[in-house]
């Protein structure tokens, strides 16, 4: 059942109690029933006017068996505290507002009108700006996955998924229905590809629905007009249908969305089309046979798309990124940021039309950039951390966004939108911690052909020439991107508390260095990445704080290949934790959810072996003589579970000591808090016993 939404009537700078809040240390992270209590902010939105911010917090619900999100306002002067908006146990999430100032969310919560019994769908709510009861304003029988608002006009369109054929919302529940009537799971796919990270696509697959103005609430007792949906997307068809990605020109007119086509044999790629709201009529506006196109913001003025154009990638290049402006009467495109050797993302036209702001990897940092209209070279405005949910006040006034970095979970800040070299203040919120149990210091290594490799080194407290810490290399994902911000899910002060050093390298591939940095280990996953994380231990190993004889190495994705690969190589670390983890490399490409893209890196293993051969770490399984431990999702699409399966057993049959953490229900990560918990009590014990030396504690719920 939902609580009572509020406004005024509650203030506070925490959730109603504060699990941070740690009476022994002063921090969070020694005991993991507080670390997995800590709230989380995700998510910002800027009201229109920009006086309100609104902001998304994760809380364990009140059986602590899942994270929950609240909506709370954050005051974008940072002058009052943070404000809860709403209560409910389903919870709340991708805050927006309409011109009026009506706050819209998705949420699962009961439609207090509906008693027949049925289980509540994600659906569009709307709260009243002057506060008060939430209300449902749109449903429909596959859900709410997602919505975009007109910042003029106020209109909307919704991201709903529907089963093929279904001609409305009533015939789609009965031919939902009649499947669960039959008890029929099986989908019958005809197009690449069938699934999506832990999602099966198809039968139904997503449409975009215009809502158009949304009503008004009726007079006191009387509950507002339904809304009529009128689907923008009506041939849209699995298994990729009309894309979740949508956003609305201002006045409303136009819908821009993200349209993936086929690309040679079982290949995407995407492209952007703008959708006539009145009419439903569609025009392609960029198509580019070389290149996926993203991204799409429209100007204030509603007459120009700023998007990102990245290149599909190849046997003998990764790709690589651009943003393009676009007229969108003409469809003519020019590049914005020419010779720009980082990755831009997430663009948006500045207030008054005359620049683009934008986010790229940047050494070590994801940092905000801004570019000129009328030419020049990007420029930085932020001196560190790593920034997300960029929102432009409509006044040209400031620039709100979420920062963090590994030593400040995110919290949203408030930028200048011209000034360099900003470290904004965090604005008083929800998800403020206290002390680290340590220091956050960078590293910088030479590797053997003379690239820089940068790395961020955690040191717990008490760490000292005359009591040096044991080192954990944590080796990150991608393998296209970088250790550059916080992460709930990959927490070094976790092990920080325990009396680990954590070094976090960027070796090659990782993004932000240039693209001769990505290049170095483009289809030599266990050449360049594998030196370069081999230079970093052994600089960081050189610190009088950091005890070299009691060393580890762990990972997941392609952070798991690199801990299999570096098991295959050297003898030099005391254990392995490999999560997520390639293993066979030809299997796993032809199993993943996205093989058309891995494919294109390494090439057809049955006419080009080569690569799999050179970099596959189960050739090289007779080596490994370093206990390891294997951790799997049986969820996980992206790696499949075979691989983790196949790692496991080739393991056992060689006698490597070794141990399989299985997650049934879990994917390529772990989302729900008590598999958290158990996933670093599990790799807490497995290094205790062999980087410590201490007894095998085996963790009780396991």
């Amino acid at each position: 059942m939902s609580q009572p939404d509020v406004d005024t009537a509650t203030e506070t700078t925490a959730p109603d109690t504060d699990p941070a809040a740690d009476p022994g240390p002063g921090h969070p992270f020694a005991r993991l029933a507080d670390f997995v209590a800590v709230p989380r902010v995700a998510g910002l939105a800027l009201s229109p006017d920009g006086r309100r911010l609104a902001v998304g917090v994760q809380t364990l619900d009140p059986e602590r068996k899942k994270w929950v999100s609240a909506l709370w306002e954050v005051d974008p002067d940072g002058q009052r505290p943070a404000r809860r908006l709403t209560r409910s146990a389903p919870g709340e999430a991708a805050p927006a507002f309409t011109p009026d100032g009506t706050l819209l969310f998705v949420s699962a919560r009961p439609d207090p009108a509906v008693t027949d019994g049925t289980e509540p769908k994600p659906a569009l709510w709307a709260l009243p700006p002057g506060g008060g009861e939430a209300r449902p304003v749109v449903t429909r029988p596959g859900g709410v996955g997602g919505f975009a608002v007109a910042a003029d006009s106020g209109e909307v369109v919704v991201v709903s998924s529907a089963m093929p054929g279904a001609a409305d919302a009533a015939e789609d529940e009965q031919r939902r229905k009649a499947r669960t009537d039959a008890g029929v799971s099986a989908i019958l796919h005809e197009a690449y590809p069938v699934r999506y990270w832990d999602a099966d696509l198809g039968p139904a697959a997503p449409h975009l629905f215009w809502a158009g103005a949304l009503p008004a609430e009726g007079p006191a007792g009387e509950p507002p007009q339904p809304v009529e949906l009128r689907d923008l997307t009506p041939d849209a068809g699995p298994p990729t249908g009309a894309g979740e990605s949508v956003t609305l020109s201002p006045d409303g007119r136009l819908a821009l969305r993200v349209d993936q086509v086929p690309d040679g044999p079982a290949g995407r790629r995407d492209r952007l089309v703008l959708i006539e709201t009145a009419t439903g009529e569609s025009r392609v506006l960029v198509d580019d046979p070389l290149a996926d196109v993203h991204s799409g913001r429209f100007s204030a003025d509603g007459t120009a798309v700023v998007c990102v154009r990245e290149t599909m990638t190849t046997y003998a290049e990764p790709p690589d990124y651009t943003l393009l402006r676009v007229d969108v009467a003409s469809a003519e495109t020019r590049e914005l940021t020419p010779g720009f050797d980082r990755w831009p993302s997430a663009p948006q036209f500045s207030a008054e039309g005359d620049a683009v702001y934008f986010l790229a990897d940047d050494d070590g940092r994801h940092a905000l950039f801004r570019v000129e209209l009328a030419g020049g070279d990007p420029v930085r405005l932020t001196a560190d951390g790593a920034y997300s949910d960029l929102q432009v006040a409509r006044d040209g006034s400031a620039l709100y966004a979420l920062r963090s970095a590994y030593d400040e979970p995110p919290a949203p800040v408030r930028l200048d939108p011209r000034a360099t070299g900003q470290h904004p203040q965090p604005l008083p919120n929800p998800g403020t911690i206290g002390r680290l149990p340590g220091t956050l210091t960078e590293v910088r290594a030479t590797a053997a052909d003379g690239a820089r490799v940068q790395s961020w080194l955690v040191l717990p407290e008490g760490a000292s020439a005359e009591d040096p810490a044991p080192l954990v290399l944590w080796i990150h994902g991608g393998p296209l991107m970088s250790w550059n911000s916080w992460s709930w899910r990959w927490c070094p002060w976790v092990l920080a508390a325990r009396g680990y050093a954590v070094l976090l390298p960027n070796p090659a591939l990782s993004q932000g260095f240039g693209q001769d940095f990505v290049r170095r280990g483009w289809g030599e996953w266990g050449g360049a990445p594998y030196t370069d994380l081999m230079a970093a231990v052994d600089t960081a190993e050189q610190l009088p704080e950091v005890d070299e004889t009691r060393t580890a190495a762990m990972g997941g994705s392609f952070g798991g290949y690199m801990a299999n690969w570096v098991a295959t190589r050297t003898d030099r670390f005391r254990a392995i934790v490999t999560h997520a983890s390639l293993w066979d490399l030809d299997s796993f490409v032809g199993t993943t959810d996205a093989a058309y893209y891995w494919e294109k890196e390494w090439g057809d293993p049955l006419t080009e072996p080569k690569r799999y051969e050179q970099n596959s770490p189960h050739r090289f399984a007779d080596a490994i003589r370093t206990p390891v431990l294997v951790i799997h999702g049986d969820r996980d699409y992206r790696v499949p579970i075979g691989e983790g399966l196949r790692l496991w057993y080739d393991l056992q049959k060689r006698g490597v000591p070794s141990r399989f953490l299985y997650f049934p229900d879990e994917n390529h990560w772990v989302l729900t808090p008590g598999n958290s918990t158990v996933w670093y009590e599990t790799v807490l014990a497995f290094l205790a016993e062999h980087v410590l030396g201490q007894e095998w504690q085996r963790p009780e719920l396991v």
